[in-house]
């Protein structure tokens, strides 16, 4: 009877622990997001192109580190169809 109390609180801790890693992913990401917004990334009347939504896409995942000088751009080319 002991041991199960051991386990299930051992699987209340990394519960716990597992909860803690997702808010702060979400926050590291909700600043990213912030990031890209500051810098105008989501406006605009150009087309989506592929170096613009990757360039979104890296900057939201570096989150905070834009903030102290990160500013990741990615240059990338979609293939054209032959006519």
């Amino acid at each position: 009877m002991v041991r199960e109390r051991r386990a299930s609180g051992g699987r209340r801790a990394s519960r716990g622990i597992a909860g803690i890693v997702a808010f702060l992913v979400v926050i590291w990401l909700v600043i990213g997001v912030l990031a890209a917004y500051q810098r105008h990334y989501f406006g605009g009347s150009q087309k989506p192109s592929c170096s613009k939504v990757t360039t979104v896409l890296v900057t939201a995942i570096a989150g905070p580190l834009n903030y102290v000088g990160a500013n990741p751009k990615i240059k990338c080319s979609t293939p054209q169809p032959s006519k």
